[in-house]
């Protein structure tokens, strides 16, 4: 493999960008004219990073994770544009730039991070002779969109490096005074990617919406393991809105066929990771128990051996504190885990088993739930890794290794964090137990906030969010031809008046209270009126909540339906 150089020299002009390699030994420069933009680029910016941070070493391969970056314009001046112009200029900076500081950037400049290493293991000669950029899994290069120019051109793929989205973790660790090295890689899917409440389900290609795969790898005296899950959207058609209230109805699609992309789906899963147990977490009354109905009679409809379906109502078996029954979901699986394996190489590098197959696990979120699961899945395969490599005697147990135990529960919370923030916005939820063991009130107390949170990013920001990833994605493409963009569509009338009615009839409300008239019959009809008025309007505005949250303007509108 013709692997990437390490590192760049940047060179600005008034008339050229010139790029060039600092390994030892090198001679290339890459060359861009500013004008004319030729060699590579038809964008208009050009996105380096400027400072990194090295996580670790992944089987002798330097891991950085991506700290700061600089999104530098060809142009040499923005004049041409007109007033119009130039405010949308920055309006798509600055998304180019929300998306870029959203945390969880990594890279490597000699090894693929995109695949997994039973992938890897299972590669032909010509695929180890490929670039990093040729041979990357595009689910996971954030960064494809906008290395487009590059990928055309097999000369400049040593310039560049795919990036992946996610969490990634490196601890070094030891039990029974044997080193090993233990790993968590998050690789978060750039299709059908977004935020919380405005991408869900799936689209015409079966892509689900946050799906991520989550490699658990270990390494010990030259033997790898390597244990493989998945999360993602209940994969059908529907979608849940914002609207104002705390907990939007999810809304099940009535006018597409479910089962063409529902099949897509999990013919593309079985073809990537094989068999697969679908673990939906969800709640199996109220609002989410249509989508439970569904999802289980969808697979049974689907009638493909390849997948079972397993339902756990987390939060029904889990309530009033009683998280020790999540061991009823690991002990029912047991079975299945062990049928699947994982992948194992010895010292000599002889593939001694593979993993036959994966835990699908989804809740409404893919998030809290998802993750404490994942957890424990993780570290049962773990369990057994760690015994058959000669690190843990027999009889031994993970949870027994106090100092282990506290570096794998504050990974696997670390993680948690990670996936929400990128997805809700917020730190996960439940993580308390992640961390501990046990649920505490500090931990409620804790998720209540983040709660909170969630809900005002949710319907007052996420639909910028949303347009800076589907800029960022490529999803959306500006025209500099145009003289208008989604932008700069009109708001409603409602959007400014109702709340501005509301506030001055409760700021009236208050002051006659405070201010009472002659007699209290005068104050009372004061008060009822204007806390009337202020009540109507706020009702008003929640029977209208889609038009007053901040929806995404330059998404296309069958990706919200």
């Amino acid at each position: 493999m013709a692997n990437p150089y390490e590192s760049f020299n940047l060179h600005t002009t008034s008339e050229k960008f010139y790029i060039e390699a600092c390994d030892h030994g090198s001679t290339d420069v890459l060359t861009i004219d500013r004008v004319s933009m030729e060699m590579t680029l038809t964008g208009m910016y050009l996105v380096v990073i400027t400072k990194k941070k090295k996580v670790g070493d992944l089987l002798g391969h330097a891991v950085w994770k991506a700290l700061d970056f600089d999104v530098i314009s060809y142009k040499k001046t923005v004049l041409h544009l007109t007033d119009n112009q130039m405010q949308d200029n920055k309006a798509f900076l600055s998304m180019m730039n929300s998306v870029l500081h959203t945390d969880g950037f990594y890279f490597a400049t000699d090894y693929d991070l995109t695949h997994t290493l039973q992938r890897l293991a299972n590669t032909s000669p010509e695929f180890q002779e490929m670039s990093l950029l040729e041979r990357a899994d595009q689910r996971f290069v954030w960064n494809g969109h906008l290395l487009r120019e590059f990928i055309a051109q097999p000369e400049l793929h040593k310039f560049v490096y795919p990036v992946v989205h996610g969490f990634i973790t490196m601890k070094s660790c030891c039990i029974n005074g044997k080193v090993f090295e233990w790993n968590i890689i998050s690789r978060r899917s750039c299709f059908r990617a977004g935020v919380r409440y405005y991408v869900r389900g799936i689209d015409s290609e079966g892509h689900a919406a946050n799906f991520v795969e989550t490699e658990q790898i270990v390494q010990y005296n030259g033997s790898k393991a390597s244990f493989v899950q998945t999360r993602g959207s209940i994969p059908f058609y529907w979608s849940q809105r914002p609207n104002l209230k705390y907990k939007p109805k999810p809304q099940i699609s009535k006018t597409i066929n479910h089962m063409d992309g529902f099949q897509r789906h999990f013919d593309s899963q079985i073809i990537l990771y094989g068999r697969q147990v679908i673990l939906n977490l969800i709640n199996q009354k109220g609002s989410e128990k249509p989508l439970e109905l569904a999802f289980d009679k969808m697979v049974t409809s689907l009638g493909n051996s390849m997948i079972k379906y397993v339902a756990f109502d987390f939060h029904k078996e889990c309530s009033r504190m009683r998280w020790h029954r999540l061991q009823i979901l690991v002990d029912m699986v047991a079975e299945m885990q062990d049928e699947f394996g994982y992948f194992l190489v010895d010292v000599d590098g002889k593939v001694l088993l593979q993993q036959e197959g994966t835990f699908r696990s989804n809740c409404m979120d893919c998030l809290d739930r998802t993750n404490v699961i994942q957890s424990l899945l993780a570290r049962r395969s773990l369990q057994s890794q760690l015994q058959r490599m000669g690190v843990l005697h027999m009889g031994q147990q993970i949870e027994d290794q106090a100092d282990f135990e506290k570096i794998y529960k504050n990974a696997w919370a670390d993680n948690a964090n990670a996936c929400a923030k990128q997805y809700a916005g917020t730190g996960a939820l439940k993580t308390d137990f992640t961390r501990t063991g046990k649920r505490t009130q500090w931990g409620l107390l804790m998720d209540g906030w983040n709660s909170m949170i969630r809900y005002y990013k949710n319907n007052f920001s996420d639909g910028f969010r949303q347009d800076s990833i589907d800029l960022f994605l490529g999803n959306y493409a500006v025209d500099e031809a145009d003289l208008t963009t989604p932008l700069r569509e009109p708001k409603d009338w409602k959007f400014l008046t109702l709340p501005i009615i509301m506030v001055v009839a409760f700021s009236m409300c208050i002051i006659c209270l405070l201010m009472a008239g002659d007699t209290w019959t005068e104050t009372l009809a004061y008060v009822l009126f204007w806390g009337t008025a202020s009540v109507v309007t706020a009702g008003v505005i929640l029977f209208n909540g889609r038009d007053f949250v901040d929806a995404p303007k330059l998404v296309q509108k069958e990706k919200l339906d």
